[in-house]
């Protein structure tokens, strides 16, 4: 004979009862496995991602870049968002007999406020031949990297 210990179902058998009183935890699993929100110590610069990020956002919406180059610094409601207006302007082109085309444009000021530790909120200038134009971007600091939670091109 071994020494191992009986088995020990799972279920009570017939007859008996299980403790009265369960301990249930409040347990939330975005709370570990979410969105971690990070200070701004522990973030890059921000600079050369408004950048970058207002760049690639005229030329995604002019038809000349990919959305989703961008998917890993947005979140869901900013790739939805640009997204739609990704199909507006392709059918605009479309009914003007248009190709899509890389835009020329420069990078003009940047103006950035910091409303709370972790955020950024920032005005890009583009400005292009035909216009000048704005793009307002809120950068938000996650998983010790920075994501847009909020991007508009006026």
């Amino acid at each position: 004979m071994s020494d191992a210990l009986p088995i020990r179902p799972a279920t009570p058998l017939f007859g008996e009862t299980l403790p009265s009183k369960v301990i249930r935890s409040r347990f939330h699993p975005d709370e570990f496995f979410g969105h971690q929100p990070t200070a701004r110590d522990s973030l890059p610069n921000a600079q050369p991602l408004l950048e970058n990020l207002t760049r690639c956002v005229i030329e995604i919406l002019a038809g000349a870049r990919e959305l989703e180059q961008i998917s890993r610094w947005v979140n869901d409601d900013v790739y939805r968002n640009l997204l739609k207006r990704v199909v507006i302007s392709a059918r605009a082109r479309q009914a003007k007999g248009q190709s899509a085309s890389r835009p020329t444009f420069s990078i003009g000021s940047v103006s950035v406020c910091e409303p709370r530790d972790g955020v950024i909120e920032a005005v890009v200038i583009v400005r292009g031949r035909a216009r000048t134009r704005a793009v307002a971007l809120r950068l938000e600091g996650l998983d010790r990297r920075w994501r847009a939670t909020a991007i508009n091109v006026l």
